[in-house]
C-alpha cells in the first residue's frame, strides 16, 4: 500500500510548532522566559542541521522536565493555541489531502494530536514525552523518523513525501517521490 507522508512544521504548518508553542505560553507565564536562550540555540542548530538526536533530546529536556510538567491543564492551552493558529495550515494541503495521509513529525504528540484531528489526519507519528516527568519516550527526528515509521507502519510504502528540510534525508531515501516545500511553493526533488 502506498500513501502520502508529510512532515508537519514548515511543510503543512507555516511555522515551527514548538517555537510558536513556547512564545504562546511565554505571553501567559513569564517563568518560561528563562528557557529562551537555550531554545534559541536549539532553533538555530535545527535550522542549519547542526546537531544530533541526542543533542536535541538534551536541549529540550530542561524545558520539558522543569516547565511543561508544572502546567495544570496543558490540553486547554493546546486547544487555545490551535484556535489561534489553525489558519496557518497551508491551503495547498487541503487540495492534496487524502484519507490515508500520514504525518511524521518531530513535534510533540500532545500538541500535534489536536490539530491532526481538526484537519482530518487519523495517523501520525510524533515525538512523545512522559507527562509526569517530561522525559522523552520518543524523539521523532532525523533517522529516528524512519525507525518509528517502520515500527508503526511496517507494510506501508511512501509514494509521495513532503518536507521543508534536508533533515528528513532518511525519509526521502525510503520514498518514491519527494517534494520540497518552501512556503506555498512545492518542488519535486526526487
Amino acid at each position: 500500500m502506498k500513501v502520502n507522508v508529510y512532515d508537519f512544521d514548515n511543510t503543512i504548518y507555516d511555522g515551527e510548532t514548538l517555537v510558536d508553542y513556547y512564545f504562546f505560553f511565554a505571553r501567559r507565564d513569564r517563568r518560561i522566559l528563562k528557557y529562551l536562550p537555550r531554545l534559541l540555540v536549539v532553533a538555530f542548530k535545527d535550522r542549519f542541521h547542526l546537531f544530533t538526536v541526542e543533542q536535541a533530546v538534551e536541549a529540550y529536556a530542561l524545558f520539558l522536565e522543569e516547565y511543561y510538567v508544572t502546567l495544570e491543564d496543558p490540553a486547554a492551552g493546546i486547544r487555545e493555541f490551535w484556535d489561534q493558529r489553525e489558519s496557518r495550515i497551508k491551503p495547498w494541503y487541503a487540495a492534496r489531502r487524502k484519507e490515508d495521509d500520514i504525518i511524521v513529525s518531530g513535534t510533540l504528540d500532545f500538541i500535534l494530536e489536536e490539530i491532526a484531528g481538526r484537519i482530518g489526519i487519523d495517523r501520525f507519528i510524533a515525538s512523545s514525552i512522559d507527562s509526569e516527568t517530561g522525559k522523552f519516550r520518543r524523539l521523532c527526528f532525523l533517522d529516528n523518523k524512519v525507525k518509528y515509521f517502520r515500527e508503526c507502519f511496517p507494510d506501508v510504502q511512501i509514494g509521495d513525501f513532503y518536507t521543508d528540510s534536508m533533515n528528513d534525508k532518511a525519509m526521502m531515501d525510503i520514498s518514491e517521490h519527494v517534494y520540497l516545500v518552501r512556503k506555498d511553493k512545492i518542488t519535486q526533488i526526487k
